[in-house]
């Protein structure tokens, strides 16, 4: 993938973590545009109960490129760019800023 900006919902091959193969997941690019082709990322999940604090459903997760349901987990993971197989879309925005809440929260800043 060429270029992904904050808020973009990707797929992403993760790979397991015996590296016997990978698996394609969705993820939102948490990080802002820079020169490094290594992007920071939040994952997402169609599990939708049992969240952890500030953990939540996306309320708009149709018109963001999903297809099912979608909660964000929290965490924040590296990865290198080519590790992204497509954009599917983009977070609106009120479920962009509830992320970046979380993402302070989370980071305690």
């Amino acid at each position: 993938m060429a270029s992904s900006s904050r808020h973009d919902v990707v797929l992403v091959r993760y790979p397991f973590s015996d590296l016997s193969g990978a698996k394609v997941r969705p993820a939102v690019v948490v990080s802002a545009s820079h020169p490094s082709a290594d992007l920071l990322l939040t994952p997402l999940t169609s599990r939708t109960t049992g969240l952890f604090p500030g953990e939540f459903v996306l309320a708009e997760w149709a018109q963001s490129g999903l297809h099912v349901a979608t909660a964000v987990k929290r965490g924040v993971y590296t990865i290198h760019s080519s590790l992204v197989a497509k954009k599917v879309g983009m977070l609106r925005p009120a479920d962009g800023k509830q992320l970046d809440q979380a993402l302070r929260a989370w980071l305690g800043i």
